[in-house]
């Protein structure tokens, strides 16, 4: 079993496209390929999406700690959950005032073939998009925004 491979796509921003242009905002959606339903394990899961958060375009800053929450057995699959907590710990500030959380499920078929990949996607705490690898670009401005209102909404708040 391979895991290692990864897959891109080039992809024009809507302006460029408009335009005709082939420079410009030009950025790849990374993907890696999954596993197949007959070989998943939890922990494979969390190798997995250790793997695909690597794809993204996030500052060297950033840091995370991922986190196996539960298992759901459902009536034609099982979905695995997962917490992946963002911060930007720094050494004068090493316990952040907030974080954002992006949360995976990696939904493993039991009526599909075995050799059928897991379908996965993610959500962006406080938001319910729901995201596919390889469909979209993450951004870290996302992560930004959850913790920026964390803050905002603190702020608001005495004791």
């Amino acid at each position: 079993m391979e895991v290692e491979r990864t897959a891109s796509q080039v992809v024009h921003t809507e302006q460029d496209l408009e335009k005709g242009s082939e420079k410009g905002s030009t950025f790849e959606i990374h993907n890696i390929e999954w596993i197949s339903c007959g070989g998943f394990t939890a922990e494979l899961g969390k190798k997995q999406i250790k793997e695909y958060i690597s794809t993204w375009e996030v500052g060297p800053s950033w840091l995370y700690s991922l986190k196996f929450l539960e298992e759901k057995d459902l009536e034609f699959r099982k979905q695995y959950h997962y917490r992946v907590q963002w911060s930007t710990p720094t050494p004068s500030v090493p316990i952040p005032r907030a974080t954002a959380c992006v949360y995976f499920v990696i939904e493993v078929s039991k009526i599909k073939p075995q050799n059928t990949p897991v379908e996965v996607y993610y959500l962006v705490e406080s938001n319910q998009l729901q995201h596919r690898p390889g469909k979209i670009r993450f951004r870290e401005k996302w992560l930004k925004d959850v913790i920026e209102s964390k803050i905002l909404l603190q702020d608001t708040v005495t004791f």
